[in-house]
């Protein structure tokens, strides 16, 4: 397994995984399909951008990362906050291939002098609750019914990473 940054040539592939798990459902807040260029703008270079990294196994992008620090739109933003995103395909599942993503991630966020990851998580994803949770995130705050593209209510899950 191979741990890098991302590239813009990793677009497709980044975004065939995120439309699959998005096709699949249950796992992630996003809906809407991704094109390479949302896949650029959002993961990829987002303007508040910290760190995103690819999983490669066998020569293929399995899996991906990405910590942003907050923008306007973006809450908790106080000073020393980012948000992490986590991606892996459910043929690469069990593989370890969160554990050494994010194991790269810690490293970028320590670099830029972060304090705190939040991860905001579906209540409905327990792969994802367990996966972050595994890691030593801890739940401090609940988004109540959150509804979806079809109105049906979700709660979110925060759950905070300290690095300080």
């Amino acid at each position: 397994m191979i741990i890098r940054p991302a590239t813009m040539s990793d677009a497709p592939e980044m975004m065939s995984l995120l439309n699959q798990i998005i096709s699949t459902g249950g796992t992630t807040a996003h809906q809407t399909p991704f094109n390479e260029a949302r896949m650029r703008d959002e993961y990829i270079t987002p303007d508040h951008n910290i760190a995103c990294q690819v999983a490669e196994m066998d020569g293929g992008v399995v899996g991906f990362q990405s910590l942003v620090g907050p923008d306007a739109n973006m809450k908790p933003t106080r000073d020393g906050w980012s948000f992490i995103a986590t991606f892996v395909a459910s043929n690469a599942t069990g593989k370890g291939v969160g554990q050494h993503l994010f194991a790269a991630t810690r490293a970028a966020a320590n670099r830029a002098g972060i304090r705190y990851i939040d991860a905001t998580i579906r209540a409905d994803n327990v792969p994802g609750l367990r996966y972050y949770s595994g890691l030593g995130f801890v739940d401090y705050d609940r988004l109540v019914q959150v509804p979806l593209h079809d109105g049906t209510p979700v709660d979110r899950l925060r759950k905070r990473y300290d690095l300080s």
